[in-house]
């Protein structure tokens, strides 16, 4: 199967606008991820166009998206227009969209077809071309002739050419608002409210431009309680500009399937503005997208895709600003497969999370006001902490301050620090891992955020409880509540260690994910030289609060009730159980090998938790646990498991992510582990590909910061030999499977001597160090410092 999608997957990105030729991006296969039979069984993805970290992606809709399906999938037979979507991930909702639908009519009875059912024009799927840069596909006009339809897009612009070869009579409909799916639920159907306005060439009858805007935003029913009112004013706004030459013979609306020829403006429901063309037209559009104004709309075409510029001008430009990021990356002794799955992951992780400002500016959710500055959304923190972030660090470093600072104006607006921010926060997930990412970023270095402002935020997290704390359990996705947070931090977690059972969600989740946002804001506190009697008091409730889990007659973590019973095994759990979290204390994982047995005992346990089955890739708890073995002295088995479980996950196909992408951080973890290390303790894992070489961004703010700098990982054999022998980094011998921030943040060379056999190496005893500070940071995962990654 993997050779037939490999061919059909080649022809579909050597597109005809070829440019300059990069391997990288020849390799991205913008299909991957995009299948399965339920939201959770593929990555969730999508073949849109726009470059990294767009505002607005642009993808044929071959569905209505809400929250669980995606406006694209590739067993779609028809498209009913073109989308422009900023749904951030499958179990998300959408945002102020806008679609583009072409159609054809009979000149004798001129039907404007606007409703989603009945405008879809089936696809010649053979013609489909797909890269990140440009899309293209006939469709077909039922008569004989076709409609070929290519688009490219910049962030907050698409650019859209249609060419209709057919004798009907063309159109082109821009949808203001639609009926929208709130929950996951197909039939709990919102109706957001809509505006359009045409406006024609001076002096004459042609359109010109239609613009409009919609208030929809999919999420609003889990907006927290106290922003909701600010964010009720939410608009998503557009504007189309037709060129010069894409001359139209008639206009009108259409509102509820009534058409109004020659109507200039409409405002409502289900609401359209059209403009209709001679046969055999070539309409091209520009599409400004803005969360501002139809004036900023306009603004961002002016700035982004000016007028006079080609589409292929705009192909050529996107694709630049993907290059310049996937050719960074040379790969050496993969197959053509792995090629396709190792630069798509890195083509998905560069796009979360997405710009929300514009020329300066951007509108706030949480107080309803434009401000000045940059602006992020899109934050799946809960799964992106663990490795998505750390990417972003090594190989997008000049786009952190930026995002941090977003985060911190999000808490300055809102009163907290984001947990899954879409548009405006969500209450999604559990546990304030933005304390991670912040701690993170300033123990490795970067610079150009508000350090006190940031840490006032993380210590608010670990400090202050949320509304009404004692009486609302905050449940997956519960409506009419405010910001979760900490929720059980004044019920339990404060006094006694652990979030009880018997008043708040997830109970389990959150202590164990509270603990290690505790050790964050330790590390934070450290860094910033705060009091030691807040640093004490950070670090020794991060230790403490794991272990009141811990039932050491079962040998598994188990969530407790408030008068401190044990509350059952299967008992609250966030995407994983017992098997799972058991192994979730990333930030002392000495200390829970010795609670489970030592050394031995440890990779027994964690042989039972593969062997059984229990081990689920698709969830983000199971991410770090084939790489504990080598903590525990059996780097051999972190190195034959890393690598069957990428065989088992990743592959070129549309089902080739085995669970949700969650916004980058299922191909993080693959991008990582072909290299030979992840972040919850590198170089515990082993290489996939004989070299990779890595030409690393400059760091804003750091001494000599346009010095080239490469990183290089070399290990000969390593397709066919799957142990580690040695490892130099630098030209220093490391013999324990942990490496240094330092090692790699400036470039390096680290150097892996492979083997078909079991060696020594890594496969000693893992001791636990006598002195407290080191021995309890030695594997942390996220929150590093500049001795030890």
């Amino acid at each position: 199967m993997g050779t037939i999608w490999l061919n059909l997957l080649i022809l579909s990105i050597h597109q005809s606008h070829v440019y300059a030729r990069s391997e990288a991006y020849d390799h991205v296969n913008l299909l991957i991820g995009n299948g399965g039979d339920t939201p959770n069984g593929s990555g969730g993805m999508i073949p849109s166009t726009a470059p990294p970290f767009a505002m607005t992606r642009w993808v044929a809709q071959t569905h209505q998206n809400y929250v669980s399906v995606t406006p694209y999938n590739w067993t779609g037979t028809a498209v009913h227009g073109f989308q422009a979507t900023r749904q951030p991930a499958i179990w998300m909702g959408e945002s102020g969209p806008v679609v583009v639908a072409p159609g054809l009519a009979s000149s004798d009875d001129l039907k404007i077809k606007a409703n989603f059912e009945e405008r879809g024009l089936n696809m010649r799927k053979e013609t489909e071309k797909i890269s990140p840069a440009y899309y293209s596909i006939a469709l077909d006009d039922s008569l004989g002739g076709e409609l070929l339809v290519e688009h490219s897009a910049t962030s907050r612009v698409g650019h859209l050419r249609f060419t209709f070869n057919s004798n009907q009579t063309p159109y082109i409909i821009l949808e203001s608002s639609r009926p929208s799916v709130l929950t996951s639920t197909p039939t709990n159907i919102s109706f957001p409210y809509g505006t359009v306005a045409l406006h024609l060439r001076h002096g004459s009858s042609q359109v010109h431009e239609i613009c409009g805007s919609n208030s929809e935003r999919q999420d609003s029913i889990i907006t927290p309680t106290s922003t909701l009112p600010h964010v009720q004013g939410f608009n998503g706004y557009y504007c189309a500009r037709f060129d010069s030459g894409s001359d139209s013979t008639s206009y009108g609306t259409v509102q509820n399937s009534t058409t109004a020829p020659e109507a200039l403006s409409g405002e409502g429901t289900q609401l359209a503005g059209y403009a209709v063309f001679a046969p055999r037209s070539v309409v091209n559009l520009r599409v400004g997208t803005s969360f501002l104004s139809i004036d900023q709309a306009r603004r961002n075409i002016d700035a982004e895709i000016p007028d006079g510029t080609s589409l292929e001008q705009t192909i050529r430009t996107t694709k630049a600003q993907w290059t310049e990021k996937l050719d960074r990356f040379k790969v050496e002794g993969a197959s053509e497969v792995q090629l396709e799955v190792f630069w798509t992951g890195v083509a998905h992780a560069l796009q979360y999370p997405y710009e929300q400002h514009e020329q300066g500016k951007y509108y706030s959710g949480y107080d309803g006001k434009t401000h000045s500055g940059e602006s992020y959304t899109g934050y799946s923190i809960w799964d992106t902490y663990r490795a998505q972030w750390a990417f972003l660090i090594l190989f997008t470093p000049e786009r952190l301050p930026g995002m941090i600072t977003s985060m911190l104006a999000d808490y300055k607006q809102s009163g907290w620090l984001p947990m899954w921010k879409n548009i405006v926060e969500t209450n999604i997930m559990v546990g304030t891992h933005a304390d991670s990412l912040i701690a993170e970023a300033v123990v490795k270095g970067v610079k150009g955020f508000d350090t006190e402002l940031a840490w006032e935020a993380v210590w608010k997290d670990a400090t202050v409880a949320p509304k009404d704390d004692l009486t609302t359990s905050y449940f997956d996705r519960e409506e009419n509540v405010d910001y979760e947070v900490r929720a059980g931090l004044a019920s339990t977690y404060a006094q006694h260690g652990w979030v009880a059972d018997d008043v708040h969600s997830e109970s389990a989740s959150r202590t164990l994910d509270y603990a290690y946002d505790d050790y964050a804001a330790y590390k934070l506190a450290v860094a910033l030289k705060k009091p030691s009697s807040t640093v004490d008091f950070l670090l020794e409730r991060s230790l403490r609060a794991p272990f009141t889990l811990f039932n050491a007659e079962t040998g598994f973590m188990e969530a407790r009730n408030a008068d401190g019973s044990w509350a059952g095994e299967d008992k609250g759990w966030t995407e994983g159980d017992k098997w799972a979290y058991s192994f979730d204390v990333v930030h002392d994982m000495t200390a829970l090998i010795e609670k489970r047995g030592g050394n031995e005992s440890f990779v027994r346990s964690l042989d039972e938790h593969f062997d059984g089955g229990h081990n689920d890739h698709t969830n983000e708890p199971s991410h770090h646990i084939p790489y504990l073995y080598a903590l525990a002295g059996a780097a051999y088995k972190t190195q034959a498991r890393v690598r069957k479980i990428a065989q088992a996950n990743y592959n070129n196909t549309p089902i080739g992510l085995s669970g949700n992408e969650d916004c980058g951080q299922m191909s993080s973890w693959y991008i990582f582990s072909a290299m030979g290390f992840y972040p919850v303790n590198p170089v515990s894992g082993e290489p996939f590909f004989d070299k990779i070489t890595i030409e690393l961004p400059p760091t804003p703010g750091q001494k000599d910061e346009h010095r080239k700098r490469t990183l290089t990982v070399s290990a000969p054999g390593a397709p066919t030999k799957p142990y580690i022998k040695s490892l130099t980094v630098n030209g220093r011998r490391i013999g324990t499977p942990i490496i240094l921030h330092e090692d790699i943040a400036d470039g390096g060379e680290l150097v892996f001597e492979m083997s078909d056999v079991v060696e020594e190496w890594g496969n000693e005893i893992f001791r636990r160090a006598e002195s407290t500070g080191k021995a309890q940071v030695v594997v942390l995962d996220h929150t590093v410092d500049h001795e030890e990654l």
